[in-house]
């Protein structure tokens, strides 16, 4: 059963925030699809605001009154496109705050996320068939494609880090693998489309464009795996089989230049692609990752 929301005039307002927090961190999915809902439209209504004060303003709306109206019309506007789609932030918002309440549940603090005391054996948290649903800590996630990373990393000439921090980047350390319907991991950590060449199984899903440099919320389809190896070995196939990528597997020994010659042959369109990269790569949860795993295979845990 799902609880009541606050009405809407409490997003209109900052102190109702606190209270639309505290629903999403203790109620059901759809409350959390509505707090995003609530989040987003008043996102939009402080957009709205913001342009009309860069205005030189209507002479038709003068006055108080007609600033009153304005506000009225603003907040109905925002409801509207929130209602409707809205931007797409609200289902990145309920993701940010699905991780916050899922953070407080004690399967996930068993999982200490500084180096030395990471608990590596509660890897990932799973479905009643068993298939990895998403990752509890970075270090967990580090952990169980670290061997990957290393092989795929052999074969292409490039540091296993760079191939960790481009997966941590399109899965958000795999909190984000694209999953089927029924539950199903489909393992892809590199973000790689089904395209007309691929005959395997697929799973499409909404996902973020950049269409000349403006975010687009579109569907699109993306290859699945039936492992987290496969996966590695066809992101590695993947560069290896398509001519625009030679530059990057040509400069594969620097890892600034190897991330910018993938950017640059489009393999992703958000134009800050390669320095994102950059910034986990160079990052302070890569290297407590790393470290938890180097101190733990030191010091195995029985």
């Amino acid at each position: 059963m799902t609880s009541a929301i606050p009405d809407n005039s409490v997003y209109t307002d900052f102190r109702g925030l606190a209270q639309l927090r505290h629903k999403a961190a203790s109620d059901t999915p759809a409350a959390l699809q509505e707090v995003g809902k609530h989040f987003e439209a008043l996102f939009i209504q402080m957009m709205l605001q913001s342009m009309r004060q860069a205005s030189p303003g209507d002479p038709l709306l003068g006055g108080k009154e007609g600033e009153m109206y304005r506000d009225l019309f603003d907040k109905q506007i925002s409801e509207n496109l929130s209602s409707h789609g809205g931007l797409g932030l609200a289902d990145i918002i309920v993701r940010q705050l699905r991780h916050d309440t899922q953070s407080q549940q004690p399967a996930a603090a068993n999982v200490a996320q500084t180096p030395g005391s990471v608990d590596m054996q509660a890897a990932s948290t799973e479905n009643s068939a068993g298939n990895t649903v998403s990752y509890v800590s970075p270090a967990a996630f580090v952990k169980d494609i670290w061997p990957h990373a290393q092989d795929a990393a052999q074969q292409l000439g490039v540091d296993p880090q760079v191939l960790v921090a481009q997966a941590a980047l399109e899965t958000g350390w795999g909190r984000g693998i694209i999953q089927h319907p029924d539950g199903r991991s489909s393992h892809n950590l590199f973000g790689i489309k089904a395209g007309g060449s691929w005959q395997k199984e697929t799973v499409t899903v909404p996902t973020l464009e950049y269409r000349d440099g403006l975010a687009v919320k579109e569907r699109a389809s993306f290859r699945s795996y039936d492992s987290l190896a496969a996966s590695f070995q066809d992101y590695v196939q993947f560069l290896k089989s398509n001519p625009r990528y030679k530059d990057a597997l040509m400069q594969a020994g620097d890892p600034g230049k190897f991330s910018g010659a993938l950017q640059e042959a489009g393999y992703a369109s958000d134009p800050r692609y390669a320095e994102k990269i950059g910034n986990v790569l160079g990052g302070d949860t890569l290297t407590a990752a790393l470290s938890a795993l180097k101190l733990n295979d030191a010091h195995p845990i029985g």
